[in-house]
């Protein structure tokens, strides 16, 4: 059986690649074209959320100025 799940398994990712990487007819990009021209874009966006959250936790960490 586990030789069995496990082709089933290697079917289903060879099929998701070859959906991801085929060529559209009417532009003749790709799903992994698509998503290398949004890249720079959700990185952009991901440097803010991570500025974001440094922002607020270094402010929770530092310590009041009247502490005594």
């Amino acid at each position: 059986m586990s030789l069995f799940k496990w082709a089933v398994f290697g079917a289903a990712a060879a099929y998701g690649i070859q959906h991801i990487t085929k060529k559209r007819v009417e532009d003749g990009k790709s799903i992994i074209d698509d998503w290398n021209e949004k890249a720079p874009e959700w990185i952009e966006k991901a440097k803010q959320y991570t500025d974001e959250a440094i922002t607020k936790a270094t402010s929770k960490v530092q310590p009041e100025e009247n502490y005594q």
